[in-house]
């Protein structure tokens, strides 16, 4: 199984030995830690023809472990968010107008297994499952299909419509501590260079994504030069909104690439305040251990004018922005505007001390 999720193995085996599986789970936890893998060794571990689904240890060679990692699998169901959509359509799960179940995840976990075990569905990007699509999926999760096992997959509770998080077990994984990252990056030749792949590790918060990012050195020279700016008294915004976007545009044609991009950058500004709140709270300590950040974030403390509630208005204004950048908003537009506001807020401080 995957590594650094040992709690929640034995969690379930101890559930399957017990005979009392539930029909619905939510996994939950950030982004990048495996909460997708385990889901599908989980599928594997059921569903291997060689071993006892209680002992969940798959031999990973049978025909149904193999098919379940290539995704053919007749038992395993898997959708996600369309590359471009905003959320997961209701097609997805009751078929388009003129197909209504007669095709999607609940008219397919509603038939018999191939195998004669059980159907799996696993929804991806479960953050995206808005009302009319929960409210297709209700009825197969007030009653399950027999034999129908269904994981959701988001980041957490709270971003869960009441009347899918009260139907469903939740299962919280924890982000992967730093040695396991730098292990995995190294294993699946992600990083060649051993001090890279820690020094990746040690910013990732725990997601193997995110420490794959950090293992290119445009992210890391880029995060630099952001925090260099952001620690400036004041800081020339047009040069530094084109640094943003070109940057966010070298992730890729694909808007989603773009989008994906652009959380990340706005996710470096938030990190970088909420260590700004910390460092000048007397009451909070810096959770930071890297260097280059808090160097950043002890510079602006010696010439911010406000306290460390001045500041959390920067954290509300990178929420903010990370909000619309899943409305869709203009990306280029959403970048003058982030730095604006983080700009004005510091000059208006400022201002209101003279």
């Amino acid at each position: 199984m995957l590594l650094g999720h040992d709690s929640v193995l034995v969690r379930f085996r101890r559930t399957l030995r017990a005979s009392r599986l539930a029909s619905t789970f939510l996994f939950v936890g950030p982004p990048g830690i495996g909460k997708r893998s385990f889901a599908l060794q989980l599928a594997q571990g059921l569903l291997c023809e060689r071993r006892p689904e209680e002992a969940l240890d798959p031999c990973g060679e049978c025909p149904s472990c193999t098919q379940v990692l290539a995704g053919t699998h007749p038992d395993v169901i898997e959708i996600r968010k369309p590359k471009e959509g905003a959320n997961l359509p209701v097609e997805l799960f009751i078929g388009d107008r003129d197909h209504r179940m007669q095709v999607g995840l609940c008219h397919d976990i509603s038939l018999k297994p191939f195998s004669n075990k059980r159907k799996i569905a696993i929804i991806d990007d479960a953050d995206y499952l808005f009302k009319e699509g929960a409210n297709a999926l209700l009825k197969t999760l007030e009653e399950p299909p027999p034999k129908s096992l269904l994981i959701l997959i988001g980041t957490s509770e709270q971003r869960q419509l009441p009347t899918v998080r009260s139907r469903s077990q939740v299962v919280r994984f924890s982000p992967l501590p730093e040695e396991i990252v730098a292990r995995l990056l190294l294993s699946n030749g992600e990083c060649s260079d051993e001090a890279v792949a820690r020094k990746a590790a040690a910013l990732s918060g725990g997601s193997l994504t995110k420490a794959i990012q950090w293992c290119d050195a445009d992210f890391l020279e880029f995060r630099a030069t952001l925090f260099e700016h952001l620690a400036q008294r004041e800081y020339d915004l047009p040069p530094l909104a084109k640094t943003v976007t070109s940057f966010v545009e070298a992730a890729g044609k694909e808007g989603a690439e773009k989008r994906a991009r652009m959380r990340e950058v706005l996710t470096m500004g938030l990190e970088f305040y909420q260590q700004l709140v910390a460092a000048l709270s007397s009451s909070a300590a810096a959770t930071s251990t890297d260097e280059a950040l808090q160097k950043a974030v002890a510079t602006t403390a010696r010439w911010w004018p406000g306290d460390a509630e001045a500041a959390a208005s920067c954290v509300e204004i990178c929420l903010d922005a990370l909000a619309h950048v899943d409305a869709n908003a203009n990306l280029t537009a959403l970048a003058e505007w982030w730095l604006d506001e983080l700009g004005q807020t510091a000059r208006g401080l400022a201002s209101g001390q003279r």
